[in-house]
């Protein structure tokens, strides 16, 4: 499965869910995650979409660690198994 497929169906289960999942472009700061999921009641995450067994680059695990040690949450997403349970975790954090 294509990367670009698991993240179709992350935003679509986030739809579903009542949020969010626009797509975070920041640049001149890279290695940030793909996708913030906004979620109803101010409820927040961060997800780095990957293909199936891929793991993020060096500079995005650097990113993740530092959006983590600000207190927020992050997850990288590489199977569809794995999308009910990262929504419904920030959804009821």
């Amino acid at each position: 499965m294509r990367e670009k497929t698991i993240e179709q169906k992350l935003i679509k289960a986030v739809k579903n869910a009542g949020g969010i999942a626009p797509k975070l472009v920041s640049p001149g700061f890279d290695g940030m995650p793909d996708r913030m999921v906004l979620m109803p009641e101010g409820k927040f995450g961060f997800v780095e979409v990957k293909a199936p067994g891929k793991k993020p680059r060096p500079l995005q695990a650097a990113r993740h660690g530092l959006l983590r040690r600000l207190g927020f949450k992050v997850y990288v997403l590489d199977d569809p198994e794995q999308i009910g349970g990262i929504v419904d975790e920030i959804r009821t954090a």
